[in-house]
C-alpha cells in the first residue's frame, strides 16, 4: 500500500510538472510555427510568457504574413504589440496591400495603427473609394435666393497622409464652405438650378483634399431645393427698422414741442405774474405822487378818463369785428 501511494503522488507531480511546463511554454503553438516553416525558438516564446505577451498574438499573424510571402520579424511584431499596437490588423493591411499592388512598408503601417486610424480600413478604401454624403449646405444667391444642397463626395484614403492628416470632418467642412461660396458667386439661383455641375467642377478645382488623409475623386450635387428669398425678407425687416427708427424720432420731436410748449406756458405765466405784480404797484405810485404834490387831483382824472376812453374803443373795436366774422355778412 505504501508502494502504490508513492507512486500516484510521483505520477501526480509529473502531471503538474508538465502541467505548468506546457502552460508556460506554448507547444501546441510551436509545433504550428514549425510546421508553417515559421522559425521561432522555444526560449523565445518563454521569453513572450515573462514579458506578459501572448504568444498566439504574434505568431499567429506571423504565420499568415510568412504564408503570404512578406518578410517580417518576430522582434517586430513583438515590439508593435508592445506598444500598443493590434498586430493582427497591421499584417491583414500588409497583405490586402500586396494583393492590390499598394507600397506600404511594415514601419508606416505600424506608425497607422498606432497613429489611431485604422490601416487595414484606409488600405481597403485606397482600393474601393468611399462616398461621403454632406448634410444639408445653405447657400443665398446674389439674387437673394437661398438654395439648400446637398453633395457627395467620393474618396480614397491617402496611405502617405495617413499620419497627420484631417479626417472626413474637414472634408464635409471644406465642401461646404466651397458650395457656400460658389452659390453666393452667381448671379441668380437660376444659373445654379440650370447648371449644378458648375458647383462640382469648381469647387473640385480648389484641391479641398490638401492636408487630409483622403484624396477627392469627385463632387456630385445629390439635391437642389429652393429656399426663401432672404433677399426680400432682409428688405422687409430693413423697411420695419427704418419705421420704427422714424417713429422714434417723431416721438421725440413730439415730446420736444411738448416740453417747448410747457415751457413757454411757465414763461406766459411768469410774465403775466410780473405784469399784475406792476400793475399792483401803480396805485401806490399814484397815491405817493399825490401824496408828494407832483401830480393833482385833477390830473388823475384826467388820466382815469383817458384809460376809460381807451377802454371803451377797445371794446367797441372787438364788437364790430365779432359782428363781421357773423355768418351772411361780407
Amino acid at each position: 500500500m505504501p508502494e502504490i501511494t508513492i507512486l500516484i503522488l510521483v505520477i501526480g507531480a509529473i502531471v503538474v510538472f508538465f502541467s505548468i511546463l506546457l502552460t508556460i511554454i506554448p507547444v501546441g503553438l510551436w509545433i504550428s510555427a514549425i510546421a508553417a516553416n515559421v522559425k521561432v525558438g522555444i526560449f523565445t516564446l518563454v521569453g513572450m510568457r515573462l514579458r506578459r505577451v501572448v504568444p498566439s498574438r504574434v505568431v499567429n499573424p506571423l504565420i499568415k504574413a510568412t504564408k503570404a510571402g512578406l518578410s517580417l520579424t518576430i522582434n517586430k511584431l513583438e515590439a508593435h504589440y508592445l506598444a500598443g499596437g493590434n498586430v493582427d490588423r497591421v499584417v491583414n493591411a500588409l497583405i490586402a496591400a500586396q494583393r492590390a499592388n499598394i507600397p506600404l512598408e511594415f514601419e508606416k503601417a505600424a506608425a497607422i495603427d498606432l497613429a489611431g486610424r485604422n490601416v487595414l480600413e484606409a488600405v481597403q478604401m485606397s482600393v474601393n473609394p468611399r462616398v461621403i454624403e454632406t448634410p444639408v449646405i445653405a447657400a443665398i444667391a446674389k439674387d437673394g435666393i437661398e438654395l439648400s444642397t446637398k453633395a457627395k463626395v467620393t474618396v480614397r484614403a491617402n496611405i502617405n497622409r495617413l499620419v497627420g492628416g484631417a479626417g472626413e470632418q474637414t472634408i464635409i467642412a471644406r465642401v461646404g464652405e466651397g458650395v457656400v461660396t460658389t452659390v453666393g458667386s452667381a448671379e441668380s439661383h437660376k444659373e445654379v438650378l440650370e447648371n449644378p455641375d458648375a458647383i462640382s467642377k469648381t469647387v473640385l478645382e480648389k484641391g479641398l483634399d490638401a492636408g487630409t488623409a483622403f484624396e477627392i475623386l469627385s463632387i456630385d450635387i445629390a439635391d437642389i431645393d429652393v429656399g426663401r428669398n432672404i433677399g426680400a425678407q432682409l428688405q422687409t425687416d430693413q423697411a420695419e427698422a427704418d419705421k420704427r427708427i422714424a417713429q422714434a424720432k417723431a416721438e421725440e420731436r413730439r415730446a420736444m414741442a411738448v416740453a417747448t410748449e410747457q415751457e413757454m406756458k411757465a414763461k406766459v405765466q411768469e410774465m403775466r405774474a410780473k405784469v399784475v405784480e406792476a400793475e399792483s404797484e401803480v396805485p401806490k405810485a399814484m397815491a405817493a405822487a399825490l401824496r408828494e404834490g407832483k401830480i393833482g387831483v385833477m390830473d388823475y382824472y384826467n388820466m382815469q378818463n383817458i384809460m376809460s376812453d381807451t377802454q371803451m374803443r377797445l371794446s367797441l373795436s372787438k364788437a364790430t369785428q365779432k359782428d363781421d366774422e357773423l355768418p351772411g355778412k361780407k
